[in-house]
């Protein structure tokens, strides 16, 4: 049985993000069965995993921020920054031979829902207006593409 289960309230409307967040919802749920099992290189394994996916959702997510010309940007940032710290804090704790797990669990899955619920929230608008455009920016050059492609076999 998993510890979190993802529900459709978290989602964004962005599939590429709301896909993003539903591993991470897994991650955790990996980290709560390596933490029940006691199983320091497991546990060791999936915070570098939650870390490393983390870090890489973020930059992800203020890439499009930018894009986006997103006006609170900054702000986005330095939530990002302050989790990924937080993380590392308990990494740290668990390498000092800390049982960070009670409190850890609890605090990704209030983190996550709230910042989803919320920050996340806040920029959907915004992103989603430039993944429309840019979508339509690549059907209209695959369709000037296949136009041309088309017009030089018949006339070339």
């Amino acid at each position: 049985m998993a510890y979190w289960n993802w529900q459709r309230s978290y989602e964004l409307g962005i599939s590429v993000i709301d896909n993003q967040h539903k591993r991470l919802v897994q991650y955790i749920n990996e980290l709560c069965a390596a933490l029940t099992t006691k199983e320091r290189r497991k546990i060791a394994s999936v915070l570098a995993g939650i870390t490393e996916y983390t870090t890489l959702h973020f930059a992800f997510e203020e890439r499009l921020m930018e894009e986006a010309g997103y006006e609170k940007i900054e702000s986005h940032k330095k939530t990002h920054a302050a989790f990924v710290a937080t993380i590392n804090r308990y990494k740290k704790a668990f390498e000092e031979g800390y049982d960070i797990s009670g409190q850890l669990m609890a605090e990704l899955q209030i983190w996550l829902t709230y910042h989803i619920s919320n920050d996340d929230m806040d920029y959907r608008n915004c992103v989603k207006k430039i993944l429309a455009n840019k979508t339509l920016r690549n059907i209209k050059d695959r369709a000037e593409t296949k136009r041309k492609s088309w017009f030089k076999t018949l006339f070339g």
